[in-house]
This record gives structure tokens, sequence and C-alpha cells, in this order.
């Protein structure tokens, strides 16, 4: 008899904390002025080599589950920090690119310029019945692509 409810208390756990980590998106956006002020904001932390504020400050409008982009956030503070030893400093954030599908999706490239190099930020946003949220971000060093 113990074992029913103990698999009772094991899966209403798992539910539980399925349900409550799911994601730590809560917020919207209400307009793409919104979605451009935010992506500035989180390139210009990036240049200043404020990780955990940038991602304190994307957060909210992410559905990604907490723990997911907490493992981001090491990786990149991490990786940033390394990165400005071969690039050199952080010297501009400068938008680069602004692409939209119909009035539903929007993605915005920023470049963060350091003196030997510089790094790529892409956030895309989604527009579901509620506002605007980031549906990706990412950041890698293949700007060159945007040549292409």
């Amino acid at each position: 008899m113990k074992r029913p409810y103990l698999n009772f208390v094991v899966l209403f756990l798992l539910f539980y904390s399925g349900f409550y980590m799911a994601t730590a998106q809560d917020k919207y956006l209400n307009n793409i002025q919104e979605t451009q002020e935010l992506s500035k904001n989180i390139a210009t932390l990036f240049k200043e080599n404020q990780v955990s504020t940038a991602f304190g400050r994307l957060t909210p409008y992410w559905p990604m589950p907490q723990n997911e982009l907490n493992a981001i956030e090491e990786k990149t503070i991490k990786y940033l920090n390394l990165l400005e030893n071969r690039f050199g400093t952080a010297i501009g954030a400068d938008k680069i690119k602004n692409e939209t599908i119909s009035n539903i999706a929007l993605r915005e490239t920023y470049l963060v310029r350091y003196s030997k190099s510089a790094i790529r930020l892409k956030f895309t946003y989604y527009k579901n019945d509620y506002g605007w949220i980031v549906n990706a971000f990412k950041w890698d060093d293949a700007f060159d692509e945007e040549f292409e």
C-alpha cells in the first residue's frame, strides 16, 4: 500500500516542479519599440560585460526554464571573459540589421565591437495573443556571415 502512495507523491512532485520550473517568462513587451529598447539595452550591457544584469532583463520575457537560463548565463560569463583577453576591450554596440516576418516575428542583430574583432548578438521576438516575447537570443563571433 505504501508503494502507490509513494508513486503518487513522486509524480506530484515531478509535475509540480516541472510546472513551477516550466518557464521564467512572466511578462510581455507591448510593441516593437519595447523590443528594440530591450535589444539595445542588452547589447549595451554585453559591451559593459554586465552579463548577469543582461540575463536578468531578458528573463521575464523569455519562456525558457530558469535552470537552462542560468546555465546559459554561466557559460556566457565564462566565454566573454576569455573573449575579452583575445579580442581586446569593448568599444561599442551597434545595431546592424532588423528583419520582420509580417507582424508576428522580429529579429534584431547587433555587433558588440572590441578593439580586435566583434561578436554578434541576435534577438528573435515572437508576438502571441498577449504581446511580444523573446523567442531566441544567441551570440557568437561569426559576424562575417552578415556579409552574405
